[in-house]
């Protein structure tokens, strides 16, 4: 997942372009396909095993138009860009010609990332719909069509929103890091987050490698954490057949600081505790796996009410 190209000032959503033109040749090095979305939809619930990246920009921020699809039009690169509708044509931001100019590409996807970008979980649920709904209105005049990719604003959602998408959609992203299979939620599909802090090359070619986590269930299925339910305990369940599951370890960010889990296993379920409350709006959990010689990946990100 990307945000800016070249927009240095903001180093939290920014890749430098240099940095970027040097993770698609390693992409290329280590011989991994990037997916065509048309692809990733015809085909998600295909058991194959070859590994594919599949490269996603959320905003549509006039950076990715000017230094990104330069390059990516030349390559032909797959992707998808997630558009917020409301700021379309606003300073910064790409306007309906440049999208529909990138949409009109093959290789080249559209996706909804709401109409406002604003934390929707702030919103009641009329007001989630309603903001919803427009966008698809607006997608619907500017392009024809309302895409089937959704990504949430700063990948945070509840149950009743995930319900909606996915009456409305057929895949949504979150934030949340972890590799894509056929046991993941397809309305709350893992990404990496890329920027200058967690893109350089030696982090980029180790997540390239990186296999999923598969699992049978995942608990708390509300992503949303009340304040009475802070901390709550996660409790994954996998497959009976998985090897090597107990050599799992899990981190997390309660109270702000990351630190190790407090993990237990019963039979296949792995619960895991928390020494306290989670203090900032996006809890998260991470896990990895050495799985003979491959390391597994799976990420979890709960939102959390806050005062």
């Amino acid at each position: 997942m990307y945000h800016r190209f070249n927009e240095n000032k903001y180093p939290s959503t920014n890749i430098k372009i240099d940095v970027f033109k040097k993770q698609l040749e390693l992409i290329e090095k280590n011989s991994i396909e990037i997916y065509n979305p048309s692809k990733f939809d015809n085909e998600f619930n295909d058991p194959k095993k070859d590994k594919k990246i599949l490269i996603t920009i959320d905003d549509a921020f006039s950076s990715f138009y000017d230094n990104a699809w330069p390059i990516l039009k030349e390559k032909e690169i797959p992707f998808i860009l997630f558009v917020s509708t409301e700021p379309v044509g606003k300073f910064g931001y790409m306007n309906w010609e440049q999208i529909k100019e990138v949409s009109d590409y093959d290789f080249a996807y559209i996706g909804n990332h709401s109409h406002t970008h604003e934390y929707l979980l702030d919103f009641s649920h009329d007001e989630f719909k309603k903001d919803i709904k427009k966008s698809i209105n607006i997608f619907k005049e500017k392009l024809g069509y309302n895409p089937i990719f959704f990504s949430y604003p700063f990948g945070e959602y509840n149950l009743k929103q995930t319900e909606f998408i996915k009456n409305n959609f057929k895949y949504g992203f979150g934030q949340h890091s972890g590799v894509i299979d056929l046991t993941k939620n397809r309305f709350e599909l893992p990404r990496f987050p890329i920027n200058e802090k967690y893109g350089d090359l030696e982090r980029f070619e180790f997540i390239l490698k990186l296999f999923p986590i598969p699992y049978k269930s995942l608990k708390p299925r509300d992503k949303f954490i009340s304040k009475d339910q802070n901390p709550p305990t996660v409790e994954i369940e996998f497959f009976k057949s998985q090897k090597n599951i107990r050599n799992i370890n899990c981190f997390s960010n309660e109270g702000n600081k990351w630190r190790d889990s407090i993990m237990k296993f019963e039979e296949n379920i792995l619960k895991i505790d928390f020494r306290e409350e989670f203090s900032f709006r996006r809890g998260r959990v991470n896990c990895s796996l050495k799985d003979e010689n491959i390391w597994r990946w799976l990420g979890i990100q709960m939102s959390i009410e806050v005062d």
